[in-house]
């Protein structure tokens, strides 16, 4: 086989090769982002691109080292343990950490007995929880309304598609155009799920790791006051 022959055979099959992969990319991007319409340029794929962005900040702002950062815990318990209440008040009276904000109100509460300050513990956490919960509810709310979402745009198609068969008067309507509602009702029922799936699963790992963080802050807290206190005298 003649050389100049195979090197002309080996350039037109990777020619072909990336035809057909230049073809397949514009495939999808025409199947499932231009055909799916309106709904999905302006409605769902935004909200995609937001429940990512959210995703990413919450990843961020919402873990151990924000909220029960380990070198905080390590001063509290050294401080505590040498009975130095005024260091700790200072330490945690500028931090926004949960951890900070449950120690502060502890430990300024325990002059009025261990149970106003379990309980000043339980509201300074139960209000960091309610403000971190209501932060991810835009990830539930997201979740919720994408399907709808999706359900709308297939209704539009749907509806767009028998009005052409009734236009065609007993007629075949044309296909293309047929075929183009039709797309549409699928495509944004894809995009409407597939926002729905990841953003509802990161609202529940989100959730679960707040309340984690709350159990976990409530007990070293009472760790904390349990140190600091004096123990109670026993009756004679």
């Amino acid at each position: 086989m003649h050389p100049t022959w195979t090197i002309a055979q080996h350039l037109a099959d990777t020619r072909a090769a990336i035809a057909e992969t230049d073809i397949t990319s514009v495939s999808v991007l025409h199947h499932f982002v231009i055909e799916g319409g309106w709904i999905t340029w302006f409605i769902l794929i935004p909200l995609s691109v937001i429940a990512i962005a959210l995703t990413i900040n919450y990843l961020i702002t919402i873990r151990r080292g924000t909220q029960l950062p380990a070198s905080l815990a390590h001063a509290l318990v050294s401080a505590a343990g040498q009975g130095q209440i005024r260091n700790i008040l200072e330490v945690t009276s500028q931090d926004e950490t949960m951890l900070a904000q449950a120690a502060f109100a502890g430990i300024s509460h325990l002059g009025a007995g261990p149970e106003a300050a379990r309980a000043a513990i339980d509201e300074a956490v139960e209000e960091r929880v309610t403000k971190l919960l209501r932060k991810i509810e835009y990830l539930n709310v997201i979740g919720n309304i994408s399907p709808m979402i999706g359900l709308f745009g297939t209704v539009v198609g749907i509806i767009s598609a028998f009005s052409r068969i009734c236009q065609a008067g007993g007629g075949m309507p044309d296909a293309s155009k047929l075929a183009g509602d039709i797309s549409v009702a699928l495509v944004t029922t894809f995009w409407g799920l597939l926002i729905a799936i990841p953003a509802l699963s990161a609202y529940a790992l989100f959730r679960n790791r707040i309340d984690g963080f709350a159990a976990e802050c409530v007990k070293l807290c009472d760790g904390l006051l349990a140190m600091v206190r004096p123990p109670e005298k026993k009756a004679d």
